[in-house]
């Protein structure tokens, strides 16, 4: 364990955000408080791995690492198979790394391809929605360039969870639910439903599940780092022939063969080329506050643009969760999702994306413009022209324009039950968080996903694939940035966050679910920055939900002006909403769930947050 504890005061950085009114008000669950590290995700077990790296003696990394292995072990609605996104505050050089983990589309995924098929894209599961798996690559490169500990400490307990655990409630019941779909693919059937032809096919709540190929899988790595070592090879080259093993050796050959049995596009020159990349991240500045966002192949600046859009009005007096303030936080967010649903994409394949006028502050100002507080919902909320604000002409002005003259759909309740599902509903698909900190300064937050029951599990190796596929579109009239082709990234829902003041790291927070994640994550944001909550008061408090974008999943649907409220939202607030047009929802839990680690400078200590929204959970010492 890191014994350097007072280091956290010594630096001397900003202290914790003053909370006045708020401070002694009771959360449902308790806040998380640390001086020497901090470890929150998913599940309990997998925050339990988080710790035992720190009582190993390693860092926050190491710690995420661990709990990244061990909630895709636990099928944390992710496997191994998925993606995962990251971004690491490095305190030796005082710079911020972001994680590029995202698979991407297979040979052979093109437009003409899905359409040869009568589908309208890829589709929401099954072998066709898969990209190339990115979380073992992306674990593996993390650990080897900012952690300190052996592949061997870091997998320990996610090899013992393989080996078999007492699984969740949550898990088995989610296996029960997808127990058609798991039949249809051989090897998830074998792995998931250890009980076919009983009533109950998926395992119990509490009975041991076993994994012994994807157990087999995690010590082959091992031992490919283990032999490496012993011939000599330093740690990172240890670490990278377990790399090699996964992506271009036994490893990947069987992957390979067993996606391929099942109907995947997938081929071992996929895996053999595809990277992890390690870039800058994308930032905005909120009243003095850094806010630190992947890029635009994720919906992170998202989030950016909506904070850029609100900067120009004053949240505080409008009065938290007023009916003034949730339109103006409704309308920026829809002004932002409309600009992702049309702009978004992978930099690395042209055209090139206009994130810089996207990122403008007087673009968001011409944006802010078309919002009046007290006026009406706008459901026709669509894209703007960002280019004017980088010097540049828009190359699709043709497509915008039909884009801003299209009408909006019909509503159909009974699809808006189904997307809106919170077990189940699109507009909440899958992803866990993976946030850690340390006395040293190490500072990660993680929002991996994909490979979410029901997967295909890819042959002997224990592995599900990742249905990432589904969010790219195959009509460049939907969007002309994120049209799949082989080689090429989707844009993915997924968007870990840090936030630094004066200078100085302060906050990671991220949050799981699909659309949904940026609005929870803004919201989380001004409740602390706004409105001076503690962490825990923010990830409990009560969120708002629109469903005004193009829904990012399977089947791709939008709802202008519906919003989920929270049940105490009072009628005065509901009346006045509803003379807007708002069509309104209401559940008991709004928030997210929401993890986070917050830097109390002052004291040189952490608060945690882990919303009470979920299984997520967190430990600290």
């Amino acid at each position: 364990m890191n014994a350097a504890a007072p280091a956290l005061a010594a630096a001397a950085l900003i202290p914790l955000l003053a909370v006045p009114a708020l401070a002694q008000e009771k959360t449902q669950k308790p806040p998380l408080h640390g001086s020497h590290w901090m470890a929150i995700t998913g599940k309990p077990l997998a925050a339990t791995a988080g710790a035992r790296m720190f009582e190993r003696g390693g860092n926050a990394v190491d710690a995420a690492c661990a709990m990244l292995a061990a909630t895709s072990t636990m099928w944390d609605v992710l496997s191994w198979g998925g993606e995962t996104q990251a971004l690491i505050y490095n305190p030796k050089t005082g710079r911020i790394i972001a994680v590029n983990g995202l698979g991407v589309a297979p040979t052979g995924a093109t437009p003409d391809f899905f359409r040869g098929k009568g589908l309208e894209g890829p589709p929401e599961d099954g072998p066709l929605a898969a990209v190339t798996p990115g979380t073992p690559g992306a674990l593996i490169e993390m650990l080897a360039e900012y952690g300190t500990l052996a592949l061997a400490d870091v997998l320990a307990p996610s090899i013992e969870l393989a080996d078999g655990y007492a699984i969740d409630a949550e898990t088995a019941d989610d296996i029960e639910f997808e127990k058609a779909k798991l039949k249809q693919w051989r090897y998830s059937k074998a792995v998931m439903l250890p009980h076919l032809g009983e009533a109950r096919e998926a395992p119990a709540a509490g009975e041991i599940f076993r994994q012994p190929d994807l157990a087999a899988t995690l010590r082959k790595l091992v031992e490919a780092e283990a032999a490496a070592l012993a011939a000599g090879k330093s740690r990172k080259q240890a670490l990278a022939a377990a790399y090699d093993r996964f992506y271009r050796g036994d490893i990947a050959q069987e992957f390979v063969r067993g996606a391929r049995e099942e109907g995947a596009l997938l081929t071992a020159s996929d895996l053999a080329n595809w990277r992890v990349k390690f870039e800058e991240p994308r930032h905005t500045s909120y009243r003095g506050i850094d806010v630190y966002k992947l890029d635009h192949w994720t919906q992170g600046p998202v989030m950016l643009q909506a904070l850029n859009v609100l900067e120009n009005f004053d949240l505080r007096s409008m009065g938290y969760n007023s009916a003034n303030y949730i339109h103006t936080v409704y309308q920026a967010m829809n002004l932002a999702f409309a600009d992702r649903d049309f702009y978004y994409g992978d930099p690395d394949f042209p055209p090139v994306e206009p994130i810089q006028g996207l990122l403008s502050k007087d673009y968001a100002k011409s944006r802010a413009a078309s919002i009046s507080p007290a006026a009406a919902n706008d459901p026709a909320i669509g894209p703007g022209d960002p280019y004017p604000f980088q010097g540049g002409t828009n190359p699709f002005a043709d497509l915008l324009k039909k884009r801003t003259a299209a009408a909006s759909p019909a509503f159909d309740a009974a699809r808006f039950a189904a997307v809106t599902d919170p077990d189940a509903g699109s507009f909440y698909r899958g992803t866990t968080s993976v946030i850690a900190a340390d006395t040293d300064g190490w500072l990660v937050s993680i929002t991996p996903s994909g490979a979410w029951i029901p997967a295909v599990i890819a042959g002997r190796t224990g592995i599900g694939m990742s249905q990432r596929a589904q969010q790219f579109v195959i009509d460049p009239e939907v969007n002309p940035y994120n049209v799949i082709e082989p080689g090429k990234r989707p844009r993915v829902t997924l968007t870990p966050s840090l936030a630094f003041r004066d200078g100085k790291p302060w906050l990671a927070f991220a949050v799981q679910g699909g659309d949904t994640q940026d609005q929870n994550l803004l919201q989380f944001f001004l409740n602390i920055v706004e409105f001076g909550m503690t962490p825990q008061q923010a990830a409990e408090a009560p969120n708002i939900t629109s469903y005004q974008m193009r829904d990012s999943f399977f089947p791709h649907e939008r709802f202008p002006g519906r919003i989920t409220l929270n049940d105490a939202v009072p009628d005065w607030i509901r009346r006045d909403l509803r003379a807007r047009g708002y069509a309104m929802e209401f559940r008991s839990r709004t928030s997210g769930p929401i993890n986070a680690v917050m830097i109390d400078h002052a004291h040189g200590t952490f608060w945690g947050a882990s919303s009470n929204h979920g299984e997520d959970y967190g430990i600290a010492w």
